[in-house]
């Protein structure tokens, strides 16, 4: 993917609910005839996924929205699970008419992923994607990293294989450092803890492919825990990335698509269609 990447358009999508979302979008609406994919960050915020959807949306109609609370966007104090952001997003792909939907998370952005797959009684998700995704809980001596308690100097160590990726805090100012802690907040909010413990059992009946893609140097979820995660799903691909941590796609966005690439064609699309 070297040729350069639309650039996104910002806007805000009130749901059936009520729930106002703002939502980035890249790419042509009506040249991929209602199909698209939804890229769902994790606690890094929108930022940590916009690259990647940009270069996703070369091939692709592109939906990013930001979780209410992050970012400074408002969230309503009745929203506050990792479900209730599924349920949005299933709305919002209602609302966006669109049909044969990829979704791809990053970290909790997974574990949104996996909700929306289990609630999908309107068969518009095609297939998920979850890059070094969290939600089911993992089993001793396995252990997910809390960024909250690491501080954000060793959470970039666990987080990053290539140094210079690593955040510095000293480089930050102070509304910088401020909107960081309150992210962590509203994640907090969402996800007290990184997993649900019944998620596990529930897995079974998501009938749609899915593919986990884990760094293989990940501090931050191991590759192990990705591994029994991909054993969880009836129809699963697993693929580590080398020389990536807990983002593949902002490390080794090549081997990311090219994981993706494989996968759409032997899994979602095998027969070209």
């Amino acid at each position: 993917m070297t040729a350069s990447a639309p650039t996104s358009t910002t806007r805000t999508i009130t749901l059936r609910n009520g729930l106002s979302v703002t939502v980035d979008e890249y790419g042509d609406p009506a040249a991929g005839g209602g199909t698209g994919a939804l890229v769902l960050h994790g606690g890094a915020g929108p930022r940590s996924v916009a690259g990647f959807a940009a270069a996703l949306s070369q091939h692709a109609y592109v939906v990013v929205p930001t979780h209410p609370g992050f970012d400074g966007t408002p969230r309503p104090e009745s929203t506050d699970s990792i479900a209730d952001l599924a349920v949005a997003y299933l709305d919002l792909i209602d609302e966006l008419n669109l049909h044969a939907v990829m979704v791809l998370g990053s970290s909790i952005g997974g574990w949104i992923a996996t909700e929306m797959g289990l609630r999908d009684n309107r068969a518009r998700i095609s297939a998920l994607i979850l890059l070094a995704a969290t939600g089911v809980k993992p089993e001793a001596p396995l252990e997910i990293a809390d960024p909250a308690k690491l501080g954000p100097v060793r959470t970039g160590e666990l987080a990053f294989h290539k140094p210079e990726l690593r955040l510095n805090p000293a480089t930050l100012s102070e509304q910088q450092k401020a909107g960081m802690a309150a992210n962590q907040r509203t994640q907090a909010i969402y996800a007290a803890v990184s997993y649900d413990p019944k998620l596990q059992g529930r897995l079974h009946r998501i009938a749609v492919p899915v593919l986990v893609l884990a760094g293989e140097q990940d501090g931050i979820v191991p590759l192990a825990y990705e591994r029994a995660l991909a054993d969880s799903f009836p129809r699963a691909t697993f693929r580590s990335i080398a020389e990536a941590g807990h983002f593949p796609h902002i490390e080794q966005p090549g081997s990311v698509f090219e994981a993706i690439g494989d996968f759409v064609d032997n899994e979602v699309k095998p027969d070209g269609e």
